[in-house]
């Protein structure tokens, strides 16, 4: 091979190196405005503050206890009733508002009146349940199952009657109790509104029908304002979600390319070695 050959075939292989080394930097660049961009949205919710602030309690319940929008759509709060299960006693409290995201606002606006979160024996779960359904109902300490017309309902002892009232939960079914325990909801992450293939049972449109919720922040709004933040919050997460399978599936095509390339680069390099390189 003469010179000028060599020369040539030399500024064609950095040519290429050059261009596979810029894709990769370009990509990973890509990747990490993306995750740039991902940590400045996400932000941790007032749950996870007060899930923190619990840390050293072993049994614990976090209920959503009213929420709130501003006209403008822009401004999100909620209010919390933390319960604390202690030996002998339960340990009641409720916060301040506290302003929680669009996100965090969308994924809970059915669930009032419900356990967003609790620990149980140190075990700490994040789902939507009937107020009580995880610590007391069905724990023989504070009552007991008895048969009503057919039915069976839960009934708290004498000095735990208070606890109906302060889970906004006159009756407890046992056969919703049941279906909560039994068909897969128990533990898990998806939110019990009620047995399946009927209108909720729990969650925000009952609670702010029953006597303690009709007097919440929620229950007094036009029904045109909650069905205008409705709508707004849920236009908000169906795009968030958008956004995230189309960067998911961005960044997956990124790393098919990248490797493709890196695949060529290994192929380029080892037909020259076996060639013998520039120089002979």
């Amino acid at each position: 091979m003469n010179s000028t050959a060599k020369v040539v075939l030399g500024i064609i292989v950095l040519f290429f190196i050059v261009k596979t080394c810029g894709s990769c930097d370009s990509s990973t660049s890509r990747q990490g405005t993306s995750s740039s961009q991902v940590s400045k949205t996400w932000q941790k919710s007032p749950v996870d503050e007060l899930i923190k602030e619990l840390n050293g309690e072993q049994n614990f319940s976090i209920i959503l206890f009213d929420m709130d929008a501003s006209e403008s759509g822009k401004d999100y709060r909620h209010q919390y009733q933390v319960l604390i299960e202690k030996p002998d006693t339960i340990l009641e409290k409720k916060t301040g508002w506290r302003e929680v995201s669009e996100p965090f606002f969308s994924q809970h606006i059915n669930d009032m009146g419900m356990e967003i979160a609790s620990k149980k024996d140190g075990k700490l779960t994040k789902q939507a349940v009937p107020a009580g359904y995880n610590h007391y109902v069905g724990n023989e300490k504070y009552g007991r199952w008895e048969n009503r017309g057919g039915s069976s309902f839960w009934a708290f002892y004498g000095q735990y009657a208070f606890m109906s009232s302060m889970f906004n939960m006159m009756t407890y079914r046992r056969s919703y109790w049941d279906d909560y325990n039994r068909g897969g909801y128990y533990g898990g992450s998806r939110g019990y509104y009620g047995p399946r293939g009927g209108s909720p049972v729990y969650g925000t449109k009952s609670y702010t029908s029953s006597t303690s919720g009709k007097s919440s922040t929620w229950a007094s709004k036009p029904n045109t304002f909650k069905d205008r933040v409705r709508s707004k919050v849920s236009r908000s997460s169906s795009q968030s979600s958008r956004f995230s399978s189309t960067r998911s599936k961005s960044s997956s095509t990124v790393n098919k390319k990248t490797s493709r390339s890196s695949s060529r680069y290994k192929s380029s390099r080892s037909t020259r070695s076996r060639s013998g390189g520039f120089g002979k």
